[in-house]
């Protein structure tokens, strides 16, 4: 990641397709950490399954392919459900006695990018250093008398309002830590 990049961090809770999408689509560098796909029991998990958006096909470990039936939202659904009766890959991969099906998100290409991303070792080293400084702040914000861990007010607007002042209040404590001082000249600097 470039310094002057507009770059948000999260944890996984911010991983989601829809967020990739929207950082994506507005220019902003993805520090949000996607979990991996997983599946019960220990058996393979989406990632095994080559997914090719374009040719609207998924192909499983076992090389047999079958297409994406797509639905409205531009997500879709691929069912092994006839090639799972004889597949020798049967028991690493479901239980189920339909077969195994592969559900494809609206957001699917972006969360394939950003686990691409993420498994990048420069990657993985800039989300260690940076995401417990924002975590760490989170943490000051919820440990206060009137934090933000309950809402004082009703109402989204008075919420926000509410929750905005606090932070500006833990920002401000925090430069008077830093000793922020008037250069005299329309500037400021932190003497410490």
């Amino acid at each position: 990641m470039k310094a002057d990049e507009p770059t948000v961090y999260g944890d996984a809770a911010y991983g989601t397709g829809a967020f990739q999408s929207r950082l994506e689509d507005a220019g902003i560098v993805s520090g949000c950490k996607t979990q991996p796909p997983c599946a019960a029991g220990g058996r393979f998990p989406k990632d095994r399954f080559a997914i090719d958006l374009n040719a609207g096909t998924v192909t499983c470990p076992n090389e047999v392919v079958v297409p994406i039936r797509r639905s409205k939202d531009g997500g879709g659904t691929a069912s092994f459900a006839g090639a799972c009766a004889a597949c020798p890959l049967r028991a690493e991969c479901t239980s189920s006695p339909n077969g195994r099906t592969i559900s494809v998100g609206p957001h699917e290409a972006a969360l394939a990018r950003a686990r691409a991303r993420q498994a990048d070792p420069a990657w993985k080293a800039d989300y260690r250093a940076t995401r417990p400084k924002v975590e760490r702040k989170l943490g000051h914000l919820m440990r206060r008398k009137h934090g933000g861990r309950r809402a004082r007010v009703r109402g989204t607007r008075k919420v926000d309002a509410d929750f905005s002042l606090l932070a500006a209040a833990v920002n401000l404590a925090r430069l008077g830590v830093l000793g922020l001082r008037s250069t005299g000249v329309g500037g400021w600097t932190a003497t410490a």
